[in-house]
C-alpha cells in the first residue's frame, strides 16, 4: 500500500501574512474534507519574510495559535521554509521596482515551483492571495507549466470588514476582538464571526508539453514559457544528410548514429509512400532490409562499423533486437528535446493484426523534409 502523499501550501505574501493563516484556516479547519498540510512555503521579500517570521513563527505567532486553537498536527514550517527573492547578486530583494527585478522574480517563483513538484510524491496547494499581482501572476502560471493532476490553485475569500484588517489572522473559535473603521469612528468586531472561504481556481496543465531538462534542471521563467509555445507549433520534420543533423518543430534532436539511421530510413519509406514495415524484416519484406542497409552505407559507407553491424543482426535474425532498442532510444531523444506532448506526432508507430508487428513514422508525409548530401 502505498503512503499518503506529502501536502504542501504554497503561498505568496508581501505585507500581509495573514493570507497563510486564512488559507491554512479555509483548508485545515473546515468539517468537510479537511486538508491538512504536511509543510508550508512562502515565497516572499526580505521584509515580507520578516513579517511572516515575527507576525507567524515566533512562539506566540499567530500561525502557532491557529494549530493550538484548532487541534492540528504538527506542520512544518520553519524559518528555512521562507524563500526570499534574490537581486541579481544574490542579495534578497525588499521589493520588485525595475524590469530586471520583475524577470528575476518570474525565475525565482518558476524555479521554487519547479523544485516542490519534482517529487512525483507530492501534493501542493497553491495560494496566489498575496503578494503583489505580478508575484500571484507568475506563481500561478508557473503552476500552469510545472502543475501535475493533484496540484490545486486557489484565492482566499475574506468577509467584510475582516479582509482588510491587519489584526485578523483566521476566524477563531472564541470571542476575539480586534477593531475596524467604520467612516471615521474605531469599532470592534468579533473574529469569530468571519467567513473565510477558498475559492478554486482551474488551471492548464502544460507540464507534458516541457522538455525534460526544464523538468528536471533549473527553470527559467521564459524558457520555460517558450517550451510551453513550442508544444503547440505545427509539426516539422527537418533531417539534413550533410550535417546529420535532425530538427523537430524548429528544435535540433540529439541522435546517436544508429538513431539517426533509423529515423532517416523511415522518413525515406514515408516519402516514397511505403507502408509500416514487419518487425521480422529480413524474412518478410527483404526489399526493406536492403534499403535499410543501402541507408547504412549511404550514411556511414558499405564497410563502416554500423553498416557491418546491421547487416550481421539482420541476417542472422536479430531485427527486433537491432531496431527495438533504436526505437526506445530515439523516442527518448526526442521527448528530452521536445517535451512528451510535442514528441508525439514524431514518434515511431506500432501497427499490424498484432501489437509491435509493424512499425512505420507516425508523421504525415508533407511534414517530412531530407536535404540530401551534395
Amino acid at each position: 500500500m502505498n503512503p499518503s502523499p506529502r501536502r504542501i501550501l504554497l503561498a505568496v505574501t508581501g505585507l500581509t501574512p495573514q493570507v497563510v493563516t486564512e488559507t491554512l484556516y479555509a483548508l485545515a479547519c473546515q468539517p468537510e474534507s479537511p486538508w491538512i498540510p504536511d509543510e508550508i512555503h512562502l515565497i516572499t521579500t526580505a521584509t515580507g519574510a520578516e513579517n511572516a517570521r515575527l507576525n507567524l513563527l515566533l512562539p506566540d505567532g499567530w500561525f502557532h495559535r491557529l494549530r493550538a486553537d484548532y487541534h492540528l498536527p504538527a506542520i512544518a514550517f520553519p524559518v528555512e521554509n521562507i524563500h526570499i527573492l534574490e537581486n541579481a547578486d544574490g542579495k534578497p530583494l525588499d521589493d520588485i521596482r525595475t524590469p530586471e527585478e520583475n524577470t528575476l522574480a518570474a525565475d525565482f517563483i518558476t524555479e521554487t515551483l519547479r523544485r516542490l513538484t519534482e517529487d512525483t510524491h507530492t501534493e501542493l496547494h497553491v495560494s496566489i492571495a498575496g503578494g503583489r499581482k505580478t508575484m500571484g501572476y507568475y506563481l500561478g502560471y508557473a503552476l500552469s507549466l510545472y502543475g501535475r493532476p493533484q496540484d490545486r490553485l486557489s484565492h482566499v475569500l475574506v468577509s467584510d470588514p475582516y479582509e482588510t484588517n491587519r489584526e485578523f489572522y483566521y476566524p477563531t473559535p472564541y470571542d476575539h476582538p480586534i477593531y475596524s473603521r467604520r467612516g471615521d469612528k474605531e469599532i470592534a468586531v468579533d473574529a469569530r464571526n468571519a467567513k473565510v472561504e477558498l475559492a478554486d481556481i482551474p488551471f492548464v496543465r502544460l507540464r507534458e508539453g516541457l522538455p525534460k531538462e526544464l523538468l528536471e534542471g533549473e527553470a527559467r521563467f521564459s524558457q520555460a514559457v517558450a517550451a510551453a509555445q513550442r508544444a503547440g507549433r505545427v509539426e516539422e520534420l527537418r533531417i539534413d544528410l550533410t550535417t546529420r543533423r535532425v530538427t523537430a518543430g524548429g528544435e535540433p534532436v540529439r541522435l546517436a548514429p544508429k538513431e539517426f539511421i533509423l529515423l532517416l530510413w523511415l522518413a525515406q519509406r514515408k516519402l516514397s509512400g511505403l507502408g509500416p514495415v514487419h518487425s521480422s524484416i529480413y524474412e518478410s519484406n527483404p526489399e526493406a532490409a536492403h534499403a535499410y542497409l543501402n541507408t547504412c552505407r549511404q550514411v556511414f559507407g558499405p564497410h563502416g562499423g554500423e553498416t557491418v553491424r546491421a547487416e550481421t543482426a539482420l541476417k542472422a535474425g536479430m531485427a527486433n533486437d537491432w531496431f527495438s532498442p533504436a526505437k526506445s532510444r530515439l523516442h527518448r531523444a526526442l521527448s528530452v528535446a521536445l517535451g512528451k506532448t510535442a514528441a508525439a506526432p514524431y514518434l515511431i508507430r506500432a501497427s499490424g493484426p498484432k501489437k509491435g508487428d509493424h512499425f512505420e513514422l507516425g508523421l504525415a508525409v508533407e511534414y517530412i523534409h531530407i536535404t540530401e548530401a551534395p
